[in-house]
């Protein structure tokens, strides 16, 4: 039987304290910020296979804190938050946040976009400069598919 890990509730006004940080709210696009609570809910329920760095990520944050992120004042966040920044956890939160972000019907709405899943049809995107992936060609690798 496998062991179903969560977020203890600290561990999630953490989530929500960083999110807020990676995502502020926009009066201006009148967009929330990654911290709202139908946000944070998709986050929290679709975490799956990230529960478990999620949660070393969020514990990695409070050590550097030396208390839960939510417990600092801004300034002091910040600084966590800098130091934080070349962690592996840094980039599995940034992730995790802006996969659910950027599904929210309210973001999509602002961005113009239709309010459906992206397949089967797709969205059609315009033409951009293709060189800029001269640089990921030449590096070659068993990744990249031949032109």
């Amino acid at each position: 039987m496998t062991e179903q890990l969560t977020l203890t509730p600290r561990q999630r006004q953490d989530l929500r304290t960083i999110a807020a940080m990676i995502i502020p709210p926009s009066e201006e696009y009148r967009v929330p910020g990654a911290d709202d609570e139908i946000i944070q809910a998709d986050i929290l329920a679709t975490l799956g296979r990230d529960t478990r760095p999620v949660v070393a990520a969020l514990d990695h944050l409070a050590r550097l804190a030396g208390m839960p992120l939510a417990d600092l004042e801004a300034a002091a966040r910040d600084g966590v938050a800098q130091q934080f920044r070349s962690s592996d956890g840094a980039a599995t939160l940034v992730r995790v946040v802006l996969q659910c972000y950027y599904r929210d019907d309210r973001v999509l709405r602002s961005l113009g976009l239709e309010l459906r899943a992206p397949f089967p049809r797709g969205y059609v995107l315009p033409d951009g400069d293709w060189s800029l992936l001269d640089p990921v060609k030449a590096r070659g690798g068993a990744l990249r598919r031949a032109p």
